[in-house]
């Protein structure tokens, strides 16, 4: 069974660009990326903790939809 791990920002963004969102832009305090006509605000720290990554893949599945399984985010 996979686990969670820590997640560098490069690759969390590299892996959303392949589930259909844009960007990033700069915003006013965060960049973002958009998917449609919503807009995920991207934290500037360098790599994200389990607890920071497992909700922001909530939010992304909140926009997108659908689930993310542990294996399909690991495959991204």
């Amino acid at each position: 069974m996979s686990r969670w791990t820590p997640c560098k920002r490069r690759d969390f963004i590299s892996k959303i660009h392949k589930l259909g969102f844009e960007g990033p832009y700069s915003g006013t305090r965060h960049q973002f990326m958009v998917y449609r006509n919503h807009r995920l605000a991207i934290p500037s720290n360098l790599e994200y903790s389990v607890p920071q990554l497992k909700m922001m893949v909530k939010e992304v599945e909140e926009i997108i939809g659908r689930q993310i399984a542990i294996e399909e985010w690991n495959g991204l």
